[in-house]
């Protein structure tokens, strides 16, 4: 005789020691005991009795309790043990609950740590704070889905940063990626991002790039009071060398070689080729005369340019900015369009275009020829170099007549 809804609630133990059981049919019944009222189901699968537990009263009720029965009949039928079936969709639950997006995302962001700059690892971790725990961190990564990396998306693009929104999608689908890589997802949902949201506006850092121009900038900056001493050089090393602003600014006393004339940054320090040999700068006669009064002032240090503030730390990255500023030139010249002024003025002087680039340590999109190009016109680059220490030299003096560049292709 099938159960009601009215028994179920007020059936009572009879006090039996194996409790007592009223069926339902189709092999389900309700098990009352000192502890409570259980819902049961006997089957009989690859010639074995079994028992599979279908769940509590009240918390499951009658009509779900037979929802579950008919779900293990019909597995039954397909030839799935439903005991089994019950068993992996809890290890499938417990493992959803551990591999969070969170979770797995802080495991890649640990693998990825070992290769790469510290402030690098830095910044992309705070990007998966400040932006994507809180909104997908909690979710298993498996069950992400496109609208919820949509609406991530669109929450920081419409903040006016659509670069910080396109740099999102990248991490998460590598977050993804090594998800699938790991076996805790199948797919990646981040991929159906591209072309979601508008494409950012490439801003190019200020820069001057006619001789009259630079050649006012460079002796502006000779002449400056509104610097100290470590600043004004350091801007004027920069200039001289051409790196990128992070690269000159952890700069460290050890990575130069006087007797070669050379600055050898190591590549884990570099924003490209990193896979690569360390980035050599060559030193003009004008780069190294610097050297000597910046021993003066920060030899008692690993760095060239240290902080003032902290122990072990580096002049901030807007300290040259905002000389530049105070100097007049906010809009016209920045720190890193030190590079596009160099890289111009001696585009004009005939130098080759690779070599150019290699010195600047642009990525070279084939990788195939990166590897090979990476040790690649270094004697073109100390010549170019030295002709550029030469050409700064006689702009900052004024002079009309600009040196004829030395050396040949």
């Amino acid at each position: 005789m099938a159960l009601t809804d009215t028994f179920v609630k007020s059936v009572k133990h009879t006090g039996a020691p194996a409790g007592d059981k009223h069926t339902d049919g189709g092999g389900m019944y309700l098990l009352v005991n000192g502890a409570g009222r259980y819902w049961r189901m006997n089957y009989r699968f690859a010639d074995k009795r079994k028992t599979l537990a279908l769940g509590t009263y009240p918390e499951v009720s009658l009509a779900k309790a037979r929802a579950r029965r008919e779900k293990a009949r019909e597995q039954l039928a397909d030839g799935i043990d439903p005991s089994a079936a019950k068993r992996e969709e809890k290890a499938e639950q417990a493992a959803a609950s551990v591999n969070t997006f969170k979770a797995v995302a802080l495991e890649w962001h640990t693998m990825k740590e070992k290769g790469c700059a510290a402030n690098t690892s830095k910044k992309r971790l705070t990007q998966l704070e400040n932006h994507i725990f809180p909104a997908i961190g909690s979710r298993p990564v498996a069950d992400v889905k496109p609208p919820e990396i949509l609406a991530l998306l669109k929450g920081v693009a419409a903040t006016g940063t659509a670069y910080t929104a396109g740099r999102l999608r990248e991490i998460c689908g590598q977050v993804f990626r090594y998800a699938i890589q790991t076996g805790k997802a199948t797919y990646d949902p981040a991929a159906a991002m591209r072309g979601a949201i508008e494409k950012h506006a490439v801003n190019h850092r200020p820069a001057l790039t006619t001789r009259r121009e630079f050649g006012e900038f460079v002796r502006d900056l000779r002449d400056t009071t509104r610097a100290d001493p470590l600043t004004k050089l350091c801007a004027r090393f920069g200039l001289l060398t051409w790196t990128r602003p992070k690269e000159l600014r952890q700069a460290k006393w050890d990575q130069f070689d006087m007797d070669a004339a050379e600055w050898r940054i190591p590549a884990i320090e570099m924003k490209t080729g990193k896979h690569l040999q360390a980035h050599t700068v060559a030193l003009s006669v004008q780069a190294l005369a610097i050297l000597p009064e910046l021993r003066a002032l920060s030899g008692h240090t690993d760095r060239l340019f240290p902080s003032g503030g902290s122990s072990g730390g580096v002049i901030s990255e807007n300290t040259i900015n905002n000389l530049f500023r105070r100097m007049g030139y906010i809009d016209r010249q920045s720190h890193h369009g030190l590079r596009a002024s160099a890289r111009s003025l001696l585009s004009e002087r005939g130098w080759s275009t690779e070599a150019l680039e290699r010195q600047l340590d642009h990525k070279e999109a084939n990788k195939a020829v990166a590897a090979y190009a990476r040790s690649q016109h270094l004697d073109e680059r100390k010549r170019f170099m030295a002709d550029w220490g030469a050409l700064v030299l006689a702009l900052e003096s004024g002079d009309n007549v600009i040196p004829i560049r030395s050396g040949t292709k």
